[in-house]
């Protein structure tokens, strides 16, 4: 027996594997058994090594006896689609990298929190890994094509300052809580999303605007790399569309 199935003996209880690594709550005592042992390991490796201990079948021994569901999780399932793809942009890691990692794990769920607020973390991460689970965040061409790494930020639209933005290529996304409204690609970010702001020349999302005002708006930001070409851009963009289908977008 390894030390790491150990430390997993330790603190088992009846749950799974992803439930030990991925609740916020539980995680901790795995640690702290690890710690008993001697394993001196930064927590993201000790729990990536439990997660490829139960996929190559070796703890078989430790029948999952309490099963993790939520309720209602249509209510927060996009805002955690969200919160992925975007950490997974942005520190060009897969999903359970990220939740493996117990700093990434936290800005995962201030970011699920602040699009769908009122429910618990462990939530949100679960949510995650059943889309995961189910085939729907497969990595998008916009996570494989570009050869540079981006800059990729994103605000609610009260602590939204048009300078925050460079005046650079790049794509950006616009969603509420509950479903994206908005994919589009510019060669100057800033000038593009002021326009969208002020009065959008896309008359579906400035209906939205109208009728909903922008108090739930969300803006995502992807900086470009100077020497991406614009066909390649261009290409980002529609890949997004295709695959997140975004409200406002003409499905091509």
């Amino acid at each position: 027996m390894t030390l790491i199935e150990r430390a997993f003996a330790g603190c088992y209880d009846g749950f799974s594997v992803d439930r030990i690594v991925f609740d916020p709550d539980l995680n901790p005592r795995f640690i702290e058994e690890c710690r008993k042992l001697g394993l001196a390991e930064p927590p993201e490796v000790l729990n990536w090594n439990l997660l490829n201990l139960r996929k190559r079948g070796l703890l078989a021994a430790y029948p999952v006896a309490k099963r993790t569901s939520f309720r209602n999780e249509d209510q927060y399932r996009f805002a955690a689609e969200i919160a992925a793809r975007f950490l997974e942009r942005q520190q060009g890691i897969s999903l359970d990298r990220l939740l493996c990692n117990p700093v990434l794990a936290l800005e995962f769920d201030r970011l699920a929190e602040r699009i769908a607020p009122g429910f618990l973390p462990l939530q949100y991460r679960w949510a995650a890994l059943n889309l995961r689970k189910s085939k729907k965040l497969r990595p998008e061409l916009a996570a494989r094509v570009a050869a540079e790494p981006v800059q990729a930020s994103c605000w609610r639209i009260q602590d939204f300052r048009l300078e925050q933005v460079a005046a650079t290529q790049g794509l950006y996304l616009l969603y509420d809580s509950k479903q994206l409204l908005y994919v589009g690609e510019s060669d100057n970010l800033r000038s593009r999303l002021k326009k969208h702001l002020d009065h959008s020349d896309n008359k579906g999302f400035a209906r939205w605007l109208w009728e909903f005002g922008s108090e739930g708006l969300n803006i995502e930001v992807h900086v470009l790399a100077p020497q991406t070409a614009a066909k390649v851009r261009k290409a980002l963009e529609l890949e997004l569309i295709r695959s997140r289908k975004p409200v406002f977008n003409i499905q091509r």
